[in-house]
Parts: structure tokens; sequence; C-alpha cells
């Protein structure tokens, strides 16, 4: 969506917000669109970031990474992540499941994202510069701040891909 669009998308009612969330994927459209018609939280801006940013993280069940990391630090054993592919390797010397390996890579990477989404909102640390600080906003065609793209931890969860919230997959999935 370009920046016209995206200041369009923040003054649609609330159906028309449900219909995009709905397509966008979102487990509760109307929660969504209602809280930013409502309260007027850029909620539209919020899913698309974590969307988006779950894209980055390692899908559910998805094994196929592992291989090229491991070729990849056979070739280049003295390159920049190599050890990652040679303790996988030894990992699965050792008889560890390829499924086991993603689900604690993945948890790590969900891990991380909310973390990081949680420092966008408040570094939590003392800033010995006072005038120094960071944040997550929604620009307009000019690359101004529109608005203030805030509480994205709060919704890391709710937006896992698999629904599940990163809790464990069942035994007979």
């Amino acid at each position: 969506m370009q920046a016209s669009e995206w200041s369009q998308a923040m003054s649609h009612g609330f159906d028309e917000l449900t219909a995009i969330f709905r397509k966008l994927g979102a487990n509760d459209p109307e929660g969504w669109a209602s809280s930013q018609v409502q309260e007027g939280i850029p909620q539209l801006a919020r899913f698309v970031f974590l969307k988006q940013a779950w894209s980055l993280v390692l899908a559910d069940g998805d094994t196929g990474w592992i291989a090229p990391y491991i070729e990849s630090a056979l070739k280049r054993p003295d390159e920049p992540y190599a050890g990652v592919g040679l303790a996988l390797q030894r990992l699965l010397s050792a008889g560890a499941d390829p499924n086991d390996l993603t689900d604690v890579v993945r948890g790590m990477q969900a891990d991380l994202l909310f973390n990081l989404c949680y420092l966008l909102g408040d570094p939590g640390f003392p800033n010995p510069i006072a005038d120094v600080s960071w944040g997550l906003f929604q620009l307009d065609d000019d690359d101004r701040p529109v608005a203030h793209i805030g509480g994205l931890h709060e919704s890391v969860l709710e937006t896992d891909p698999t629904g599940r919230e990163m809790r464990p997959r069942t035994i007979s999935q």
C-alpha cells in the first residue's frame, strides 16, 4: 500500500476495515477494525507490520532451512554463521529430530520478534542521551510521521500465523 492508501484506509469505516483485515488473514478482523475505529489506534499498520515480521520467522514445520546451512558451513567453515550449520550437522548426527530443531529456532525467532517490538515501544534501560529515542511510525507521502505504531509486542502472539500463539503442536499434529 502507498502512504496515501494508508491514510485512506485509516479513514475507512468499520465494515471496510473489517473486510481489509479479513483479506489480510487476521484471526479477529472485527476486533482489529473496531479498535481502530473506536480507539483511533492504527491497527491496520500494526497488523501489516507484524504480518511482515512473522514472514521472516521460520514457518511452522519447515525443515528445509537446515540442509542449506549445513552445506554452506561445509563449503566455507570460517564464514559468518558457519557455526550454525556445523552445530546443525552435529545435532542431526546425534539423532536430533529436524522438526525439534525448527521448533527451537522458530521459538527463539518469535521471542526475538517480541523483544524487538517491545524495544520499539520502551527501550527499558537508562538512556544516557536523553534526546535519543526510537519507534515505528506510519509515514505520509513526504516521509513525515502520521501515526505512532505502538504496543506492537502486545499483538505478537496473536498474529502467529499458526493461530497457536507459539504454543506447541498437539501430539496428533
